[in-house]
């Protein structure tokens, strides 16, 4: 690594290309890069001092092969004409997974995996390990709303890392503690089926040296395959798990955390929902098995503010709600949805859907109009490709055939906040992955104007 002066990375703006970018920068060397488009996480890095472009141009790529070192995300076509260059051209050219690889060997990895829940808990790991003094350096999937960030810094040999499985990233690592929240059907495009994607987590278990911690429900599979790490099982009738739960006044839940190692009495979660309360107990547990103190266990819990696009309560008014959500897949569409009907019970909820992948939405499309027909009305945008081209007949209208909700339809992003504009809403509600994100503050804008 020290050999190299550049570092370009191909994808820049994606969430986890852009925590490796500001790490190379803190580490000293010069970073620039390339993203299709701007973006929050592409501004923020230009006014960190990360030069970003974003048309194709091979003569901005630092011009000597053996200086630079060039990183890309998998969701860049092969054919795109940067990574034709800098192939053909002799770069040392590796995959985002290669680069966390090499910046994980000789540290004491604390890596969360699943297919959904891997980001807030392995934020909420990294901030109970800053407030209790020891701190972290950790690569998060999201921005933390503690510190507004996808990036924390510590100068010991700690590291948190969401252990991402798309593209089979995972089996770089090789962590110390892992935890593994779900591994529900998803990224059919990489994986065969689910027997091959959960066969695959377990592969990634094997590689966790000291201590596995699994979802209740889900650790036989791993303890059959035998694992050299200690398993122990998070959630209802697991070691560690959640009891006593109430609700505040203000709507976060107070429980009482029970662990092999005693009881931590009167947590306050500092984000909504039950999921939240789950994804506290898994990074309790490897903060614990870690050697991290009850009492700032305790304190982090109550001071964690989330993740953005993670129930993301952007507006909160008398009669009036917007939150944002990451949520891609039908198990956590479904479960932010049953969240809101918890702390809202009673409330008309309206959602706004973008799939995110054809190939997501050809393989779910019954299982998202499942979900999606919990809610009151559903308004549903075209798919997001990402990396991928149109696969023929799949589109939106797949899902929106078999959501049994009366109140919904299919608009183009264009005609959104004028349909918004148009309704009398109570509770609104956007999820995915793709750039929803971006049609969220002109939203908020408007419920603000219109309500406030």
């Amino acid at each position: 690594m020290k050999k190299y002066n550049h570092i370009y990375l191909i994808g820049i703006g994606g969430i986890g290309m852009s925590a490796l970018a500001r790490w190379y920068r803190h580490a000293g060397f010069s970073v620039s890069g390339y993203d299709r488009t701007p973006s929050a996480v592409t501004g923020a890095l230009e006014e960190e001092g990360i030069p970003v472009h974003f048309d194709s141009n091979i003569s901005l790529i630092p011009p000597v092969p053996e200086d630079t070192l060039v990183i890309y995300t998998p969701a860049v076509p092969k054919e795109m004409p940067e990574m034709v260059y800098v192939r053909s051209r002799g770069y040392r050219v590796i995959k985002r997974s290669e680069a966390l690889e090499e910046i994980t060997a000789s540290k004491r990895c604390l890596a969360v995996s699943g297919t959904h829940g891997k980001t807030t808990t392995s934020t909420m790991l990294a901030h109970i390990l800053t407030v209790s003094g020891e701190g972290c350096t950790a690569f998060l999937g999201g921005i933390s709303k503690n510190y507004g960030t996808n990036l924390l810094l510590s100068s010991n040999d700690v590291i948190v890392a969401e252990a991402d499985e798309f593209d089979r990233s995972f089996l770089r690592l090789y962590p110390e503690m892992a935890a593994v929240t779900s591994m529900d059907a998803d990224h059919l495009d990489i994986y065969s089926d689910l027997e091959d994607l959960r066969s695959t987590f377990v592969r990634f278990a094997q590689q966790t040296g000291r201590y596995l911690v699994i979802k209740k429900g889900l650790e036989d599979r791993f303890l059959r395959a035998g694992m050299k790490a200690s398993v122990l099982t998070y959630g209802e009738g697991g070691d560690f798990y959640a009891s006593d739960i109430t609700a505040g006044d203000d709507g976060r839940m107070e429980f009482s955390l029970n662990t092999p190692y005693g009881r931590i009495e009167r947590c306050r979660a500092g984000v909504p929902g039950l999921v939240n309360i789950e994804n506290a107990t898994a990074a309790s547990a490897l903060a614990l098995l870690h050697g991290t103190d009850m009492e700032s266990i305790r304190e982090a819990i109550s001071s964690f503010r989330g993740v953005s696009r993670r129930f993301d309560i952007r507006l909160n008014i008398p009669g009036h709600l917007l939150i944002d959500d990451y949520a891609h897949h039908p198990a956590e569409i479904a479960a932010t949805i049953k969240s809101i009907r918890q702390l809202y019970p009673g409330r008309k909820i309206c959602g706004i859907f973008q799939p995110h992948l054809y190939t997501r939405t050809r393989d779910f499309h019954k299982e998202f109009a499942d979900s999606l027909s919990l809610l009151d009305s559903v308004i549903l945008l075209p798919v997001y490709p990402a990396r991928e081209k149109p696969i023929e007949g799949v589109t939106s209208d797949m899902i929106l055939e078999l959501v049994t909700t009366a109140d919904k339809k299919t608009i183009s992003r264009e005609a959104l906040t004028g349909e918004l504009a148009g309704r009398d809403t109570d509770i609104v509600v956007t999820f995915g992955a793709g750039d929803i994100d971006r049609l969220v503050q002109p939203l908020e804008d408007l419920l603000r104007t219109k309500y406030a």
